[in-house]
């Protein structure tokens, strides 16, 4: 991902989680915070340590990156996200974590077209 779309400060990632909307499934929590004068989306990602050791935590990070990368044209922009991974992503194949990762996009409001979500099965 390129250094424009990542969310990397914790004040940055404070101001999202108390200003921004959250909604979830059981593998992911996602934050949004609008941001229309920006024109691309940002995130960022956050593992607990309470989820697997670090091998483990840095997958799950490296599958949702790469999820969004696929997605990258079909995300609504001037927004900041915030992905929380939960437990259940410890067992999931990447077109599992991606199928879920969509859901809960477009649960959050977060426009992914269809089409993308077909292309990870």
């Amino acid at each position: 991902m390129k250094k424009r779309n990542r969310i990397k400060k914790n004040d940055e990632f404070q101001a999202v989680f108390q200003n921004g909307k959250s909604s979830a499934n059981r593998q992911f929590v996602v934050y949004q915070l609008e941001k229309k004068q920006q024109p691309y989306f940002r995130i960022g990602l956050s593992v607990s340590k309470k989820i697997g050791n670090a091998v483990m935590r840095n997958r799950i990070k490296r599958m949702v990156r790469q999820a969004f990368l696929e997605l990258k044209d079909e995300i609504d922009v001037g927004k900041d996200l915030v992905i929380i991974a939960r437990k259940p992503c410890t067992d999931m194949t990447y077109e599992e974590l991606k199928k879920s990762l969509v859901h809960v996009l477009n649960r959050s409001g977060i426009k992914v077209t269809k089409g993308s979500a077909a292309k990870g099965k």
